[in-house]
């Protein structure tokens, strides 16, 4: 099996399975496969050639894959995206488990659970729309997204129902939770990263979860901001390990070993 991305050479969807599989002692192997933008339709008639059993998908092909499942989970049609395919019976299936996968790495770094709390969520591209979703479906109070595009702003919000609207940079402060799920921050240029997103980063204070769903870098500008002002933050490595492990629980039908994926993480030299 494998990931599939652009950029794809910082991945660490391989260095995860490939540990899992060692731990469930099955001979299967990962490899990161980069396929540019406009080529996902191709990448995945080449899964369908080859029969291969499991991909992640990562930017930019989310939206795109969705559009090229024979089927798909009942999230993944919600979403309109998907981040995981599944070769079964014949057919490609597609599902997310970014949502599920985010609040369960929310549980493991900061005991956080946002039912009814007051939420915050930068983007509105296929990661923030999951975790929008997730968010919305575990209870929370608010769910406020903050985005470039108004137009795609309003179309995630309404994922959460009633409890989701668009917000701007000055709803930071009210933000039980803040969710940074844009690209931002995975390079560090010249200057801050955190100085492009549109929020206010020195409203952040004491009392918040802020998550980056980045993790390359694993501290992030934007975390970096965050820890100085008090605020708890939260890497995305935790997502990427828990949606890893679901997505390697649908590919096998095991449980994963969740305690050997992070194990493998940690040991890896952090960027």
């Amino acid at each position: 099996m494998g990931v599939i991305g652009d950029p794809i050479a910082h991945s660490l969807s391989p260095l995860l399975h490939n540990a899992a599989f060692d731990a469930l002692g099955l001979d299967w192997v990962s490899v990161a496969f980069p396929v540019g933008a406009g080529s996902t339709a191709a990448a995945l008639e080449g899964m369908r050639a080859m029969k291969i059993a499991g991909l992640s998908v990562t930017m930019p092909h989310k939206e795109q894959a969705y559009e090229a499942m024979d089927d798909t989970t009942e999230v993944a049609r919600r979403l309109g995206a998907v981040n995981c395919v599944t070769w079964r019976d014949g057919a490609l299936v597609g599902d997310s488990t970014d949502g599920e996968g985010f609040l369960a790495a929310l549980r493991r770094a900061a005991g956080f659970d946002p039912g009814a709390r007051r939420c915050l969520v930068i983007g509105a591209g296929g990661a923030a729309r999951a975790v929008i979703l997730a968010l919305a479906e575990a209870g929370a109070a608010e769910v406020v997204v903050v985005n470039r595009t108004p137009a795609r702003a309003e179309a995630a919000a309404a994922l959460a129902g009633k409890a989701g609207r668009v917000g701007s940079g000055v709803d930071v402060v009210d933000a039980e939770l803040v969710v940074q799920a844009t690209p931002l921050g995975m390079t560090r240029g010249e200057g801050s990263v955190s100085d492009e997103l549109p929020i206010d980063v020195d409203a952040l204070h004491v009392g918040q979860v802020v998550a980056d769903l980045v993790y390359h870098p694993r501290l992030t500008p934007l975390l970096e901001v965050a820890t100085a002002r008090g605020a708890v933050a939260v890497g995305g490595v935790g997502m990427l390990v828990h949606q890893g492990a679901l997505a390697l629980e649908r590919w096998t039908g095991l449980v994963a070993p969740v305690e050997a994926m992070w194990a493998a993480v940690q040991a890896r030299p952090s960027a």
